[in-house]
């Protein structure tokens, strides 16, 4: 038995079941919270956001003589958003008069360093700049750069988006507004408001429903940063239990500043517009150091509804809580009456919603992602904040844009061609840099669809052509210029059996032809029997030295162009010739910075020796007598003749592809017309593709002179039907290049030696001088 004063001290069954539950709830609740304040600090010590990948253009340097006019200066800074005015104040403004401009650049993290702001002057006439002056004290400047365009971001899978801001480069009246409106005791607090909570909580009860708040700026962070948006009583207390270890662990500035980047304040298409940085862009197309006080006050007014405040749907409720926003302030003494009257009385400031593709210009973006994925991840490109500066020319992108989109429109309906049927794509590069400036892949250059000018691969046609006579020409010994050629008849038997059969364009044969003049007028014959005698091997090598990526296949009809490319590859091919022999991997990124500035990588020019530079001069030369007098001619029936161009034309089997390759100055642009179900487009070379070529550089304004002539090079007058030296008394007499050792010694049968070969205004000899 028990004794009798010890059985009070047993303890009941149900007791000892009841303090287990309790340890053990206890235990299950600490572990619970060590939990959230884990996850509290983990996340917001950690990466907060998965940030896109910004990509912009070139900037703009001014200089004098550059080549540009009013307009290009005004669509650049259209695009910028910089805000016309009578005179400017502040950064991101401009004033115009005619050919003069007052601007105000914005600072700027360049890839190769922050750049301040600058007022000056430029003064643009005859298309060109002129002066360029520092506005406070009329001193010239030699330079000025204005901040690029960015012209597309590569998104993470959840298509957030922000602009992330430190709180130092937020305005004052911003963050007093937001304090002042959404939560006047922010920084007295320590998470959560109780007389807050007790208020919302009368009014959900006789709501019979959640329908007020009582939520600080803290536990607005929570909500948005941590947890979901159902209205839970669950919810509710994990969001006060991680407001306060929030406020615990964490600066009030840092909370705030975290909050400024995280609200949410409306919805562009599939974009999630997070931030005040991103929405002082989305609404007002400015920077938020940008923004006038009623503009704030309306920022800060959506915070409490971004749809139901939405300026754009619901202006005049957009406007009463505006205002509303502007009575808080003038009560707190943050605005005196007349300044509060004042802002009420002027608009919203909202700028038209424009549906914009979220990247600008889609094809040169594919190729901006093609050369990131070889030293980045996916995750790294979509979600580092990766600012990225690439070599586009906004300037040259839209002159293309406009130029394919008008002529394919054009020659629809001059040749009855069914509308919307044909298709282009094209690539602009720099020669000496093998930037691309500028890049199409769809008639329609905003749609996101399939690339043409890095996918599409089309038979090239007699663009190929320049390979073959590349070829020979690095074989001085035995071809020339002035070699003739056999524009015979010819059939070549396969060791199957099989024959083989090219004809001219023309349905003509046309004897005995200078190897200048078979290149110049796109002879198939001729070039068909010169490519068998090189051999088809020696021509594939040439064309991958040139920088063509390609498995060939040694075909005798590779000659003429019996091979499928991209408009991409066809201009690495024409980028090489273009720069003397020298390839040039095509770059379309500059430089990458990390989300915080730091230099990442820069991708500097590269060049290497890939081909004879005197072979490929005179492939130029060769290519500069056909746009003289050869298929490509049309160019100088719109462009000036002092204009110094070289290029060649293609056209496939049943007129499938036309296509036009070309090079002056600086520039090169390769052009593809067809149809995607590879029918018949009616169209040469000639009589499509380079008409496009031609509209695109009749609107770039002069390139200057191709390559000079290269050591080792002798000017020599030639009779074109005996390919040997001419003099006066040879009328049709043309001026080659030779290279020296390989000039005909001989002299042609119309040399009469009385009188030397003059022609004192020849187009070649000009260029030398």
């Amino acid at each position: 038995m028990v004794p009798r004063n010890q059985r009070g001290r047993r303890k009941s069954p149900r007791r000892t079941l009841w303090i287990r539950i309790a340890v053990v709830t206890m235990l299950l609740l600490a572990g619970y919270l060590v939990y959230l304040d884990f996850h509290v600090r983990q996340q917001f010590d950690g990466k907060r956001w998965s940030l896109p990948a910004r990509v912009y253009a070139r900037p703009l340097e001014l200089y004098a003589g550059l080549a540009l006019t009013p307009e290009q200066l005004a669509a650049e800074l259209s695009a910028l958003n910089y805000q016309p005015v009578a005179t400017p104040r502040q950064s991101g403004q401009v004033s115009r008069n005619r050919g003069t401009f007052h601007i105000i650049t914005r600072p700027f993290l360049h890839s190769d360093g922050r750049e301040a702001s600058s007022n000056f002057r430029v003064r643009i006439a005859n298309g060109q700049v002129t002066g360029l002056d520092n506005a406070g004290s009329d001193s010239s400047l030699s330079l000025v750069r204005l901040d690029p365009v960015m012209v597309g971001s590569f998104y993470p899978a959840h298509n957030e988006d922000r602009v992330l801001v430190k709180l130092e480069e937020v305005p004052p009246a911003l963050t007093g507004a937001l304090v002042a409106v959404e939560d006047r005791n922010f920084y007295t607090h320590s998470g959560i408001a109780p007389l807050s909570i007790l208020r919302a909580l009368l009014a959900n009860i006789r709501a019979g429903g959640v329908v007020q708040g009582g939520s600080t700026l803290t536990q607005q962070l929570v909500k948005n940063f941590y947890l979901t948006s159902e209205r839970t009583l669950t919810r509710k207390i994990n969001e006060a239990i991680m407001a306060l270890m929030l406020e615990w662990h964490y600066e009030k500035d840092e909370i705030l500043e975290a909050y400024l980047n995280e609200v949410y304040l409306g919805q562009d298409g599939p974009r999630a517009v997070h931030g005040f940085g991103l929405a002082s862009h989305f609404y007002f197309e400015r920077p938020l150091s940008e923004l006038t006080g009623e503009q704030i006050a309306l920022l800060v007014g959506m915070v409490k509804g971004p749809s139901y405040y939405n300026p754009r749907r619901h202006a005049e409720r957009a406007r009463s809580r505006r205002n509303f926003v502007l009575d808080v302030l003038g009560d707190g003494g943050q605005l005196t009456p007349e300044e509060v009257s004042r802002a009420k009385s002027r608009k919203l400031g909202v700028v038209p919603y424009r549906k914009k593709a979220i990247n600008t210009f889609p094809a040169f973006l594919e190729l901006v992602r093609r050369q990131l994925e070889r030293d980045y991840r996916e995750e790294d490109i979509t979600g580092e904040g990766l600012r990225i500066f690439t070599t586009l020319n906004p300037q040259v992108q839209w002159r293309l844009e406009q130029v394919i989109a008008t002529r394919l429109a054009g020659l629809e309906q001059a040749h009855g061609i069914e509308a919307d049927s044909l298709q282009g794509a094209a690539v602009v590069t720099s020669v000496q840099g093998g930037e691309v400036l500028a890049l199409v892949g769809d008639r329609h250059a905003k749609f996101a669809g399939f690339n043409r000018a890095l996918n599409a691969q089309r038979q090239v046609g007699s663009v190929i052509k320049p390979a073959v006579y590349l070829t020979a020409l690095e074989q001085p010994d035995a071809y020339t210029l002035a070699t003739l050629l056999d524009d015979d008849p010819l059939t070549w038997t396969a060791p199957n059996g099989t024959t083989w059969s090219p004809n001219n364009y023309d349905r003509e044969f046309h004897g005995r032809v200078p190897l200048h003049s078979a290149l110049a007028h796109s002879y198939n014959v001729a070039t068909a029997r010169l490519g068998l005698e090189l051999g088809i091997e020696p021509i594939i090598s040439t064309l991958q030295r040139l920088g063509v990526e390609h498995d060939f296949q040694p075909y005798p009809s590779l000659v003429l162009g019996a091979a499928e490319l991209s408009p991409l590859q066809v201009t690495r091919m024409y980028q090489t010739l273009a720069s003397g022999g020298f390839r040039t991997p095509l770059r379309a990124i500059r430089a990458v910075l990390a989300a915080d500035g730091m230099a990442l990588q820069s991708y500097p020019l590269r060049v290497s020796a890939a081909v004879t530079p005197a072979a490929a001069f005179l492939v130029t030369t060769a290519l500069r007598h056909a746009v003289r007098n050869g298929t490509g001619r049309a160019l100088y029936q719109v462009l000036p003749g002092d204009m110094d161009i070289a290029g060649k034309t293609g056209t496939t089997d049943d007129l499938r592809d036309s296509w036009f390759a070309g090079y002056s100055g600086d520039r090169l642009a390769v052009v593809w017309i067809g149809r995607d179900d590879n029918g018949s487009t009616g169209l040469t070379g000639s009589t499509g593709a380079l008409l496009v070529w031609r509209d695109l550089f009749a609107g770039l304004g002069d390139p200057g002179l191709l390559q000079a002539t290269v050591d080792g090079i002798e000017i020599l007058a030639i009779d074109p039907l005996s390919g040997l030296r001419a003099d006066g008394g040879c009328r049709d007499a043309v001026e080659l290049p030779f290279i020296q050792g390989s000039e005909p010694t001989g002299w042609a049968p119309c040399a009469d030696g009385s009188t030397p070969f003059q022609r004192p205004m020849d187009w070649f000899r000009e260029l030398f001088k």
